[in-house]
């Protein structure tokens, strides 16, 4: 990657999370986390698909903007059959992810080989998957990527040959936790154990709860910068660490508990990347809807609708013209925003909107951004559905968000 590649990369990626000046704490940190951000951060999306399609309801003639992170969401919506996904990413690792999976679903000879490279991702097989299927089908900058060097020396695509998803920013977060656990005596694999939702909740409780209660574990998660892995900026992470009494170690716990006891393990995929590395094994397992062997021939028939592009979500819709979008997945990104920023984004949504159109967004404390930020002429062509938000949210399996929100497009008045 040139040198002006990797600046307008780096600019683009600060423009969105930097609010502080230089030499303050706050941007410091600020550009600590961007700095962090332009490599791979989710090997996994945690985002609930389910959910997600759930509230979006797509139709065969929709077109959905979204913002891609690991592209699992993007593949998993392709079960839906839209007419048209547009994916967008500030970072390049998750474009060349994103391009990497789309080009495995059309060009792999089998869901056993797809599924041998997303689910296992463990296999040394799958580098010569990589090499006979899928390179000779990639753009130049997707090959450019995953054929590139590590700081080790390896190939990125070697990562699928070693455990993919204890790599990424997030991946080696979620070690780093089961470390720490360990040095307090809880490996979180045996969670996993756990036959029913009370015997999940007892261990929980007697074994991982006082690791969030340890003054040692406080002291730690008191640092912004100690949350970076879970892709939580210096501005969200005061959003996250105000929402409850305990401060950010009352709010992990909350989260985590309700990530390990909230749904039977046998039914929740997050649970099982969280406290078991990976997905759990078995043709019944729980799965992201795009590697679920039923959903595999949608995902190749309809891969070739999704275009995904190393671009902002606001200069993306700039582009596009007037009500010409039905569906929209903001992720928690305007938890990163100004509010001259949100503004311009959501006068870009609305006016790309078509009656109709539906917004999703998670963000980390309960309550929406929007209110008193966004101005009332543009909140008010839009309906927000706060009790279908809660009914969603509390079936979101990834647990880890404390709101859920939906907005619907209100239609047009003479």
């Amino acid at each position: 990657m040139s040198m002006i590649d990797t600046t307008a990369i780096g600019a683009r990626i600060d423009g969105a999370v930097v609010r502080g000046t230089a030499l303050s704490s706050t941007g410091l940190l600020e550009r600590a986390f961007s700095t962090a951000f332009r490599g791979l951060v989710y090997p996994q999306i945690w985002e609930d698909p389910l959910v997600d399609m759930e509230a979006l309801a797509l139709r065969p003639t929709d077109t959905l903007v979204t913002i891609a992170s690991g592209s699992c969401n993007v593949l998993s919506y392709l079960s839906a059959d839209p007419a048209e996904i547009i994916a967008v990413d500030l970072s390049p690792a998750h474009v060349a992810l994103g391009k990497l999976k789309l080009a495995a679903a059309t060009h792999l000879p089998d869901h056993t080989s797809f599924s041998n490279l997303f689910r296992h991702a463990n296999l040394k097989s799958n580098i010569a998957l990589y090499e006979r299927h899928i390179r000779p089908h990639l753009d130049s900058k997707t090959r450019a990527y995953w054929d590139g060097r590590q700081a080790n020396g390896r190939r990125r695509i070697s990562r699928f040959s070693r455990g993919f998803y204890t790599t990424g920013l997030l991946g080696r977060f979620i070690s780093a936790a089961h470390i720490i656990g360990k040095v307090y005596g809880v490996d979180p694999r045996d969670l996993l154990r756990m036959d029913s939702i009370e015997k999940q909740r007892e261990f929980f409780h007697t074994r991982m709860a006082p690791v969030f209660d340890s003054r040692s574990f406080k002291a730690l998660t008191s640092l912004r910068a100690s949350l970076f892995g879970l892709g939580i900026p210096p501005a969200q992470y005061a959003a996250l660490a105000g929402d409850g009494p305990d401060g950010m170690a009352g709010a992990l716990k909350a989260r985590t508990e309700r990530l390990a006891c909230g749904f039977p393990l046998k039914d929740n995929y997050f649970a099982w990347q969280a406290f078991g590395r990976g997905y759990q094994a078995g043709e019944t397992a729980s799965l992201p809807p795009y590697l679920e062997a039923r959903n595999f021939q949608a995902i190749r028939r309809n891969a070739s609708r999704v275009n995904i592009v190393n671009e902002s979500i606001t200069v993306l819709l700039a582009s596009r013209p007037a009500a010409s979008v039905d569906a929209f997945v903001l992720l928690d990104a305007q938890d990163w925003m100004t509010d001259s920023q949100l503004c311009e984004l959501w006068a870009e949504i609305t006016r790309t909107a078509r009656p109709g159109a539906r917004v999703i967004y998670r963000t980390a404390a309960a309550g929406s951004p929007l209110p008193g930020h966004v101005p009332d002429g543009i909140l008010d062509q839009w309906d927000y559905r706060s009790e279908e938000s809660l009914e969603l949210g509390a079936k979101d399996r990834s647990a880890i968000y404390g709101g859920f929100h939906l907005h619907v497009k209100r239609e047009a008045t003479a």
